[in-house]
């Protein structure tokens, strides 16, 4: 197969690159085209190992057999069967479910995805639905002792016996920053543990600089650049303070503790708090509670119980079905308004 790994966003470099792997470790005859979106994303780490393009011309003019997207859109224009792999399992988030019709096939993460979409297939009758897992599971599973060694280091040089992970989200009416500094510290003191701060990239500068200042008065607090990949440190931790972020799913799925502070998602499968005097609490019950182990569980059965080391095998033979039945599909027939969107983020092209 001609593939297409689609990025309009940093975030979908990691999503995708285990699709890379798989085909260079396997020694697959597919050829892999990346796709990078200029400007967002501004950087491309893999750029001197990979062939890879800015140009949607040039992926038109590659006429590809799968396009995987870990986003809302892709280009209807471009041939090829174009697959939705999503960019996380924030499935609180109403967007999660909107149908927009550029996509042939949703490749979902575990059942509770799958369920509701192959409903939302049944309604619209122009998508089918295949469970496979998430491609960065894959990677976290080949990756999930890699850095036990610098932990070990870690918690030696601070001489602390557990890793708190916090990693807030940066939008400002969803973040915890303004109200969970004071509380961090006191937490990391009772429980003899390295607070290590994971702030999101786009992350309002004035909350950077004052944790940042905090945490170099500190000997039990690491503050590490907002620019660093969150996935090491939540191979790392122990346990995961946040908010309202899809950190927190990823690292449920590692069947560790995590708290959050005033969260918007409306079903809880962790431990939330509406006030800082609480986080304590909340924390102990996290680590020992047989209910919030259970919910934990619950999460790993439903969002993604596919930590085999096979989802993106999955997924291409998952892709290669669909042609095999369907045929490799020309474009997408979409409304005006979905066309115009299209084109206005992604340009026009010429056709041959």
């Amino acid at each position: 197969m001609k593939i297409v790994l689609f990025c309009e966003n940093k975030y979908a470099i990691d999503i995708l690159n285990p699709l890379q792997e798989y085909v260079n470790d396997n020694k697959l005859a597919h050829q892999v085209l990346w796709y990078i979106h200029r400007p967002k994303i501004d950087h491309f780490p893999y750029k001197d190992s990979v062939d890879w393009t800015s140009s949607i011309q040039e992926i038109y003019d590659s006429h590809p057999d799968a396009i995987f997207v870990p986003g809302n859109i892709v280009p209807y224009y471009l041939p090829g069967v174009k697959i939705q792999i999503f960019h996380g399992y924030a499935a609180e988030k109403k967007d999660h479910w909107v149908i927009r019709h550029y996509f042939d096939t949703y490749f979902t993460q575990g059942p509770y995805f799958t369920s509701h979409f192959k409903k939302l297939s049944e309604k619209y009758g122009d998508f089918e639905v295949l469970e496979t897992g998430w491609p960065k599971q894959d990677w976290i599973k080949a990756h999930l002792h890699q850095y036990d060694g610098e932990r070990r280091q870690l918690l030696d040089r601070y001489g602390k016996q557990t890793i708190i992970l916090y990693a807030p989200t940066f939008s400002p009416k969803l973040t915890s920053l303004p109200y969970l500094k004071e509380a961090l510290g006191q937490l990391a003191e009772k429980h003899n543990a390295l607070l290590i701060m994971k702030f999101h990239p786009l992350t309002d500068e004035k909350w950077v600089e004052e944790y940042r200042e905090w945490a170099g008065k500190r000997q039990d607090v690491l503050f590490v650049d907002k620019g660093e990949n969150v996935t090491k440190y939540q191979l790392m931790a122990d346990s995961l303070i946040s908010d309202t972020s899809s950190t927190i799913y990823e690292f449920l799925l590692l069947s560790r503790p995590v708290v959050t502070f005033n969260t918007l998602s409306k079903n809880i499968y962790w431990e939330n708090v509406t006030d800082v005097s609480q986080l304590d609490s909340a924390y102990d019950r996290a680590l020992n509670d047989p209910e919030a182990i259970r919910k934990r569980q619950w999460i790993i059965d439903n969002y993604d119980p596919y930590f085999d080391g096979k989802v993106c095998q999955r997924m291409l033979e998952g892709a290669q079905d669909y042609i095999n039945r369907h045929g490799v599909p020309e474009r997408r027939h979409l409304n005006l308004w979905r066309k115009y969107t299209s084109i206005k983020t992604f340009g026009r092209i010429r056709r041959h």
